[in-house]
């Protein structure tokens, strides 16, 4: 695990916080690389007075955490969050419109409903130009910034728990593993049964698989 040196901790949300912004969003997504399955992205606001208390003082890249730790954090911060919602690219629309758009779709989705407006976002690593809330985009923000990390973990989460529903659809595949990523057993499903609709077909080694379950 982490030491508390290495935690994403609130000195963005702090530095906005005291330029006078209140509902600042950390926005990330999950299933960006994988081959099947849709990109997922979440929002989360943290509330301004929490600073390194509750739920807060936990969350971390959801990468560095394990199954049961994300399961549970995530749990916590829709309850502890001032607003938070995902939003979801399936892989026919990846495979339309291209991976970056349909991880901006994604975040879009994910910031529209939020039941309490942000009014700036923390984005890790992608900008979204056509929103027109201020923004920040961060390279792995999602190792340094407590809202990015907590919203690395519901999107992590949704996203894994669709791939195991999936998985009950299209067996075959052993989505509920690997989630969809590019495993050596995925890859050695894809070549022994060729592509399901689930599948991003505009992704290699599949795109010259042309043969569909």
């Amino acid at each position: 695990m982490p030491t508390e040196q290495n935690r994403p901790t609130f000195a963005e949300e702090n530095r906005l916080w005291q330029a006078g912004y209140r509902y600042v969003a950390g926005i990330d997504e999950a299933g960006r690389g994988a081959l099947a399955g849709p990109v997922v992205a979440a929002a989360v606001i943290v509330p301004k007075e929490s600073q390194r208390c509750g739920i807060w003082a936990e969350v971390d890249d959801s990468k560095r955490l394990t199954a049961a730790q994300r399961n549970q954090f995530a749990e916590e911060i829709k309850v502890q969050a001032v607003a938070w919602a995902i939003g979801t690219t399936d892989a026919v629309a990846i495979d339309t419109i291209g991976i970056g758009p349909a991880t901006k779709q994604a975040m879009q989705t994910a910031i529209n409903p939020l039941a309490v407006p942000a009014d700036f976002l923390l984005i890790d690593w992608v900008r979204l130009p056509l929103c027109p809330i201020e923004q920040q985009s961060f390279t792995k923000a999602d190792q340094h910034i407590v809202s990015v990390a907590a919203a690395s973990i519901l999107a992590k989460v949704h996203r894994d728990a669709l791939m195991v529903a999936l998985n009950t659809e299209y067996p075959s595949y052993g989505f509920a593993d690997h989630k969809g990523y590019g495993t050596a057993r995925h890859r050695a499903a894809i070549e022994q049964f060729g592509p399901c609709p689930a599948h991003r077909h505009s992704f290699a080694p599949i795109a010259p698989k042309a043969t569909l379950l």
